[in-house]
């Protein structure tokens, strides 16, 4: 009876089995992880660079009459949430510019910033460990040549 049991105890088949579901296990949480970090930072990244332009566009195109930079806000707020991003107005700089290497009637620098928060981080790490990534998007538009804006909310 011992022998027999000795045989069945050195008997390795199904052990690649259970290793194979030990590394995949322990190979595969770590990349979906990855996978979905990347996911959303490339989110973010969409989301902020399409608030930029439009509120670039929404800046230069605005009628006289009409608040250029609360105009721009809430184009940008609009933009980033279409793409899944909540942005704040303090989220969200413009600065009109007069410098001649703008064109003739300068333009407008938009730099729009956030912050993604890693999946799963727990909310007690935050300030301990790095537990989000800072995403950034910069965008300037130019102002049109033949527009009307005399208002003096803009560049000429």
């Amino acid at each position: 009876m011992t022998a027999a049991l000795r045989r069945r105890l050195r008997d390795e088949r199904g052990n690649s089995l259970v290793e194979f579901s030990w590394l995949a296990v322990v190979l595969m949480v770590p990349l979906v992880y990855l996978v979905l970090t990347v996911f959303q930072v490339q989110k973010a990244a969409y989301g902020v660079t399409a608030a930029a332009r439009d509120a670039g566009r929404a800046y230069v195109t605005a009628d006289t009459g009409q608040d250029p930079y609360r105009r721009a806000v809430a184009a940008g707020e609009l933009s980033a949430r279409d793409q899944g991003v909540a942005l704040s107005a303090n989220q969200i700089r413009i600065t009109p510019s007069r410098s001649p290497d703008c064109g003739p009637r300068g333009c407008v620098h938009v730099v729009v910033r956030t912050q993604v928060p890693l999946p799963f981080v727990p909310r007690f790490l935050f300030g301990r460990i790095p537990a989000s990534v800072s995403v950034r998007a910069d965008h300037e538009e130019v102002f049109d040549v033949y527009g009307d804006r005399t208002d003096g909310q803009g560049p000429p």
